[in-house]
């Protein structure tokens, strides 16, 4: 009786291999396929955070929906008309463990006239023509079973983050289809707000404290390596936004009358902004950077991501990177100043001679465990305050116009904190060794890529703060997504790609 509980193990173990071989290419292909038309139906409803309406509680009941589907109890959590999806797959075992899963069904902001088809909320299928240029191709090209992965789906969220979602669930249809085992509980928080920097998420973790606990939390959302290796992500860094506001005149005026006379409040707003960074792109306000300190072993794992930096400057454009660090993952590790639109007066037909009233900079700061919001605003403040402008939180009146000879308005937007989960925690060993089982058998058989932290921002302090547990993220879409952009699209690899991770996540035990 004695050898009972070995022979357990090796049966456990012969399952677990065994899992593993089902995950070909074909089987794949057959569950992909399968929830195409599903993925093309969530992404027709609108998702745009900002905008007005009720399209987010659309989003939400289809999940609901598709979730309560696939045996899950879901408990929408209205959150003033940003609503929370929470999820548990039922029925729960109290003796496995259980794995939280983010993801957000919401979107950033569009201009329709700026993408190359007719409706960002009515996805088009492209193929790349012979001169590099992306022509859409008929729809019925995806649905069939030798489907090409070069394929591309151009449409708002279907990277980021509905793409996620349909491999998500096309996951778990064939984990339940194939009699795969699941290998831990499973819970989801589906979030309406995260490109608003999840305001309320806090709240409803919160809230729903109890129902969420979990022993652990994987967040399904950002852009796969270049490589096409399988990838783990141990942090990310925060957000905060600012708007500066800089006055002139109460009124635009003729530069012919006054100029020369008159400051020009788009001259010293860009005076300003210059004034923050150098040449070479480092942040020049003192303290912003020296609390960035990468030890050997994060050196050591920075390099060994292996970035093809030539790559990535030809396929964004850039001749010269900036010189914050000396490779793209180090520059990442460092909180960012960034100018994320401008305006005074007008531009082409609109433009006219005149000294503009005001100036408007949208900024927003990428912000690390070191050097957090509220560390980096108030040396951006004192920074401002030096350069000779007068801090307000509104308007000028006529006496402060009377009084100071440069005003600025400050506000300071929602804001969301860094988080960073050691490499050493039992979470990653169980990550990567999902992900070796999962790509197990292919012709390169990847080792996955571990990234210290990536440069964007989601919500997972919010998340594993109040829960009090372990994290990494796992992102599966084509780097080369265009996501917060026009012409967002998902390449078609990748979503089995994804499936392929999810999966060896969804049915590896936890430890």
């Amino acid at each position: 009786m004695k050898k009972l509980p070995l022979l357990l193990c090796f049966l456990a173990l012969f399952l677990s291999c065994a899992q593993s071989e089902t995950l070909d290419e074909q089987l794949l292909r057959k569950y992909a396929l399968q929830s195409f038309p599903e993925y093309l139906e969530l992404l027709s409803i609108a998702n745009v955070s900002t905008a007005p309406g009720d399209h987010l509680v659309a989003n939400a009941k289809w999940l609901k929906s598709a979730f309560e589907k696939r045996g899950f109890k879901i408990t929408i959590a209205d959150n003033q008309n940003h609503p929370l999806v929470l999820g548990e797959l039922m029925p729960f075992k109290p003796k496995q463990k259980t794995i939280l899963y983010y993801l957000h069904f919401d979107g950033q902001p569009l201009i329709n006239s700026q993408w190359s088809q007719e409706d960002p909320f009515k996805p088009v299928l492209k193929k790349r023509a012979a001169n590099g240029s992306w022509e859409v191709t008929r729809m019925e090209d995806l649905m069939r079973i030798d489907f090409d992965p070069e394929l591309r789906l151009f449409g708002r969220s279907t990277s980021d983050d509905k793409g996620p979602i349909g491999m998500f669930l096309a996951s778990l249809d064939m984990i339940k289809a194939e009699g795969m085992r699941m290998g831990n509980n499973v819970k989801i928080i589906l979030d309406s707000e995260e490109e608003i920097s999840s305001p309320g998420i806090s709240g409803v973790v919160e809230h729903h404290k109890d129902m969420l606990q979990s022993d652990a939390v994987v967040i399904l959302d950002a852009a796969a390596h270049p490589s096409g290796r399988p990838n783990l992500v141990f942090g990310n860094r925060g957000v905060v936004t600012l708007t500066l506001t800089v006055y002139g005149p109460k009124v635009p005026l003729h530069s012919g009358h006054y100029g020369n006379y008159v400051p020009n409040p788009a001259m010293n707003l860009v005076q300003l902004l210059a004034s923050m960074k150098d040449s070479h792109g480092k942040v020049t306000i003192p303290g912003y950077d020296s609390t960035t300190h990468l030890s050997a072993d994060d050196q050591r794992v920075l390099h060994s991501i292996g970035d093809d930096e030539a790559l990535i400057k030809k396929r964004v454009g850039i001749a010269q990177p900036d010189e914050v660090a000396p490779t793209y993952g180090e520059s990442l590790q460092f909180p960012s100043l960034n100018i994320r639109g401008l305006s005074s007066g007008g531009v082409g037909a609109s433009a006219a001679n005149i000294i503009p009233k005001d100036a408007v900079a949208e900024i927003d700061i990428r912000t690390t465990q070191e050097a957090n919001a509220s560390y980096l605003v108030d040396l951006i403040k004192k920074h401002i305050e030096q350069e000779g402008f007068h801090i307000m939180d509104h308007a000028p009146s006529d006496e402060e116009r009377s009084k100071f000879a440069r005003l600025i308005q400050l506000r300071v937007g929602s804001s969301s904190e860094a988080a960073r989960q050691s490499l050493e925690s039992p979470i990653r060993f169980w990550g990567e060794r999902a992900l070796k089982d999962a790509f197990d058998g292919l012709p390169s058989s990847p080792q996955p890529v571990l990234i210290r932290a990536m440069g964007a921002t989601v919500p997972t302090y919010e998340i594993v703060n109040p829960l009090n547990i372990p994290f990494f993220l796992m992102p599966n879409v084509n780097a080369d997504n265009n996501q917060h952009a026009f012409d967002e699209n998902l390449r078609v690899g990748n979503y089995l790609f994804g499936m392929r991770q999810i999966t060896g996540l969804l049915t590896t035990p936890y430890p």
